[in-house]
Formats: C-alpha cells, sequence, structure tokens
C-alpha cells in the first residue's frame, strides 16, 4: 500500500485542470488513504502562475471534499511555496491565516531565471546546477516551510542539455542543503515527477536519500506531483524502495505542520 502522496496539485494552481474531487476519485483508485492538496503559490512577476491561487476558495473546495470522502480518505491541507525566502512577509501571512498541515519549499527560479526555461541551460552545467543548489541553500537557511520539495528538479530540463545527471558531482553542496534540513527539522521530499521524464530518475536518486540519513534527517515524505488524476501515486512504490534500502523504517506524516513517524510495519 502507498501510504500517502503529499503532492498533488489542481485547477487551484494554473499547470493544472484537475478538480479536487477528481484528484480524490483517483487516490481511492490508487488505494491511497491520504493524500495532500499542495497548490502553488508564487509571487515571482514573471512567473506563469504569479498571483494566480486564491486561499478562500481553495480552502471551501477542500472543505467540500472533506465532507464528501471522510470516511474514505484523508486530505491534508499542504500549499507549495515558491521561493518562499523572497516573499517571507506573504509566506507569513499565508501560513499564519490558514490551519495548514505542512508547506513545501520550493525552488523553480534562480535569480531572474527559470530553471524550465530553455535559455537556464546555455551556462556551463557546473555552473548551472550549482547556481541552482546555492540558492536552494539560502532558501533552506530562511524561509519558513515543513518540507523541502523535489531537491534537484533541476534536473528535469537540465537532462535535455546536459546529459545524464550524477548528483555524485555536486554531492558538497546538496550535503550543505540537506544538512540544514536535518538540523531545522525539516522534511525531505522524494518527488517522482522526474521519473516521468527522459532523466527517469526520482528527485532525489535513492544516494541522496542516503546522505540526507547520513547528515541527520529524519523526516521522509512521497509526492507524485500530479497535475492529472492519472498521476495520482505515480512511482511512489519505487519511491518507498529507496527510503527502505538506505535505512528508513518509517515515513513522515503531517498534521498542523507537525510530522509524525509511520513505521512501514503499518503499511
Amino acid at each position: 500500500m502507498i501510504p500517502h502522496d503529499y503532492h498533488i496539485h489542481t485547477l487551484f494552481s494554473c499547470d493544472s485542470q484537475a478538480t479536487m474531487t477528481e484528484m480524490c476519485r483517483a487516490a481511492l483508485e490508487c488505494g491511497i488513504p491520504e493524500i495532500g492538496f499542495s497548490d502553488h503559490f508564487d509571487l515571482m512577476p514573471e512567473d506563469q502562475c504569479y498571483d494566480f491561487f486564491q486561499a478562500d476558495a481553495w480552502w471551501e473546495a477542500l472543505q467540500h471534499c472533506r465532507d464528501n470522502f471522510q470516511d474514505l480518505l484523508t486530505i491534508r491541507a499542504g500549499i507549495e511555496l515558491g521561493e518562499p525566502h523572497r516573499f517571507q512577509d506573504a509566506v507569513h501571512v499565508l501560513l499564519d491565516n490558514y490551519p495548514w498541515d505542512y508547506s513545501l519549499g520550493s525552488l523553480h527560479w534562480v535569480g531572474s531565471m527559470n530553471i524550465f526555461d530553455p535559455l537556464y541551460f546555455e551556462q556551463p552545467e557546473e555552473r548551472g546546477y550549482k547556481d541552482y543548489f546555492r540558492e536552494m541553500a539560502k532558501m533552506v537557511a530562511e524561509a519558513d516551510f515543513d518540507i523541502l520539495a523535489h531537491i534537484d528538479i533541476i534536473k528535469r530540463y537540465g537532462f535535455d542539455t546536459y546529459g545524464s545527471y550524477d548528483p555524485h558531482s555536486f554531492e558538497d553542496e546538496i550535503r550543505t542543503i540537506l544538512r540544514m534540513c536535518a538540523e531545522r527539522g525539516l522534511g525531505l521530499e522524494i518527488n517522482t515527477v522526474t521519473l516521468r521524464r527522459p532523466v527517469s530518475q526520482a528527485s532525489p536518486a535513492e544516494v541522496v536519500l542516503r546522505w540526507f540519513r547520513e547528515e541527520g534527517g529524519r523526516w521522509v515524505t512521497l509526492g507524485s506531483d500530479a497535475h492529472l488524476p492519472e498521476h495520482v501515486g505515480f512511482g511512489l512504490e519505487q519511491a518507498m524502495d529507496a527510503i527502505k534500502s538506505v535505512g528508513y523504517s518509517n515515513l513522515a506524516c503531517f498534521e498542523a505542520r507537525q510530522p509524525r513517524p509511520l513505521p512501514f510495519s503499518r503499511c
């Protein structure tokens, strides 16, 4: 059984047309007992989802699903915070005004460049990746969030230009980020959207999960990054195998922004 899927988008994100109800039904069809909606909250003016998220309407839709699926599915309230270190005042207002279960810290912009823009990858590979990880380290050090999302999502399109991605090439930068997450008690998400891409590697790969454990990281969550119902739960069995293989005996579940362990023996 897949215990949860904590990274699901709906039509409250500009890049999805799926309703919450459709995503709930998809989770039930996969036998997933707990999901978390985590739509985009993006405040970079150049971002396609800039100022798209409507919190009150989102919460109304969430409560409707909780009422309709209350005996079948646990539904967590999550939010994906884009570049939260750059918009700390707005992030604090959003987090303080609603009863979130968790927030994802997400990095899509390095300076004025979007990492999904092919122009970003016109620079040398070492600079492109290292600049990304340095910006992420700044985000982890400064921002208020609970779970670091898709730590190396940059490889999703970096692969198209640079070819195969090896996290060992950036071990020092990645370990710095993982160490800060561990020290702050933050969770690390294993995100499977990149398994659906030519890079064919979860974000992060198994070796990075091992580094997180070595650096003292305790909390790991699962996320499909689904924007379509058919992607709910995608690849999460493989992600669970990776988590177990590096020595973790439980996942992290979040409620009211507090993690608790879910032993694999109960999954």
